[in-house]
């Protein structure tokens, strides 16, 4: 066994998380593509491989203790860039039907790989805007579930992700440590979105990954229909 695959299991565990055999091997050839790809364009800074497994793979997974139980969900990741939170999430959970939206069509190329090579199946990459995609009738209030990691903050967040989330569903936010005073200021996009704080999740990333948060919305009915605005507003002109 590796060393990243023995890092990776470590971390696992201190969530209360089993990976099977294949689950870890999985692992060990997302990270050996990104890492490739990584030479050829930016997809992350953190290059190191047990890193990669604490901070990227591990942070993505520490979502999975706190997911309401929903069969047959639907999962969209907005602004997925290197596939974080929505691939690992999609290796744990084979049966969570996930889609992986990020407004780079290189970032999109490189997920369709790592899919291929995986031979993952009810997973899919695509190319687009959250400001453009949540207007469209086949993805807007089409997801039990929709996450976002290290996009934007908070009140500009809920503006790109509540319109994608159908009512009694869940948007989940992955955090650095300090997120009181975000959730103060995206006060008035929950009211205004349909969007309700569920809870907020403050815990210890494993292995000396720092300290993490999850902030988790739930939709408490219909996002008004001019929402979310055209690109660019929502950053310049929070609600």
């Amino acid at each position: 066994m590796s060393n990243f695959q023995e890092t990776l299991l470590e971390g696992a565990t201190a969530l209360g998380l089993t990976l099977s055999v294949k689950q870890t091997e999985d692992f060990e050839v997302y990270k050996n593509i990104l890492l490739e790809w990584n030479q050829k364009f930016n997809l992350t800074a953190i290059t190191e491989e047990n890193e990669v497994a604490v901070k990227h793979f591990i942070d993505s997974l520490a979502v999975l203790p706190h997911l309401p139980k929903m069969s047959g969900a639907k999962l969209l990741d907005v602004g997925t860039g290197a596939g974080f939170p929505g691939l690992p999430l999609k290796i744990m959970l084979p049966e969570l039907e996930v889609c992986l939206l990020d407004s780079l069509q290189k970032r999109v190329g490189f997920l369709q790989e790592v899919i291929g090579r995986l031979e993952l199946t009810g997973i899919t990459g695509l190319h687009g805007r959250a400001e453009e995609k949540a207007h469209q009738a086949g993805m807007r209030e089409k997801f039990f579930f929709v996450t976002a990691r290290a996009v934007a903050r908070l009140n500009v967040l809920l503006e790109y992700c509540l319109p994608f989330v159908k009512p009694g569903g869940f948007f989940i936010a992955l955090k650095g440590a300090e997120v009181e005073a975000e959730v103060k200021e995206g006060e008035k996009a929950l009211n205004v979105l349909s969007g309700r704080l569920y809870k907020i999740v403050n815990f210890d990333l494993p292995l000396n990954g720092g300290k993490r948060s999850l902030v988790l919305v739930e939709k408490a009915g219909n996002t008004p229909d001019k929402y979310p605005r055209k690109a660019g507003t929502p950053e310049k002109k929070p609600i």
